[in-house]
């Protein structure tokens, strides 16, 4: 693979992502109207813990998929057979 083709291959995987990024804008503006009045006559305190508890929930199952993606993408050649005539250790 050359070098022009992996570099234009991240290019597009960043103008995907970013693309994504910009569709999902619209998505903040659904939020529930009854968790938004509770939300706003609590404290800041409160407020402040709510933003922390979302965080907490977001980014550890996010940083597992991103760590089995990563990893299984690294792997993926680890039971490849480099020589598809020999025969099998099953006697095949």
């Amino acid at each position: 693979m050359s070098r022009n083709s992996q570099t234009r291959r991240w290019i597009t995987a960043a103008l995907l992502c970013a693309a994504l990024v910009a569709l999902s804008l619209p998505a903040y503006a659904q939020g529930c109207a009854l968790c938004y009045t509770q939300a706003a006559s609590s404290g800041a305190r409160m407020i402040q813990a709510l933003r922390s508890g979302i965080l907490v929930l977001i980014f550890p199952p996010m940083g597992i998929c991103i760590g089995l993606t990563i990893l299984s993408y690294k792997k993926r050649n680890r039971f490849h057979d480099s020589q598809p005539d020999k025969p099998s250790d099953l006697g095949w």
